[in-house]
């Protein structure tokens, strides 16, 4: 099963950017379908993007268009651009396999307003 770490969170304002990042510790990373989930405050995980082996992708609908799920198999990395950024998307980013886990440290994401 591959490791998968975290980073690139912070702190910015509303109308900001920032990119997240997903580190898989595992040569045959270009086999794997990987997501990026949110747990947000009151709410439960959900869903952000997907990107899936074969090339497909897909957002949950709050996204509307802000963020951009992108692989680089050369870095086995998975990268999460977000654009746009609202109060409402601060919360804890995480990537996994699937909706299912497994769960790492995840990535802190706050939005000011």
């Amino acid at each position: 099963q591959v490791e998968l770490v975290e980073s690139g969170g912070g702190l910015v304002q509303a109308g900001g950017s920032l990119r997240l990042s997903c580190a898989a510790r595992r040569s045959t990373f270009t086999t794997d379908d990987i997501g990026w989930y949110r747990q947000v405050p009151g709410k439960q995980r959900e869903l952000v993007a997907f990107t899936y082996k074969h090339g497909a992708e897909i957002y949950g609908p709050f996204v509307e268009g802000r963020f951009i799920i992108a692989r680089d198999n050369s870095k086995n990395t998975v990268y999460l651009q977000m654009n746009r950024l609202k109060s409402e998307d601060t919360g804890v980013y995480y990537c996994a396999p699937s909706q299912d886990g497994p769960w790492g440290q995840g990535t802190q994401v706050t939005v000011s307003s």
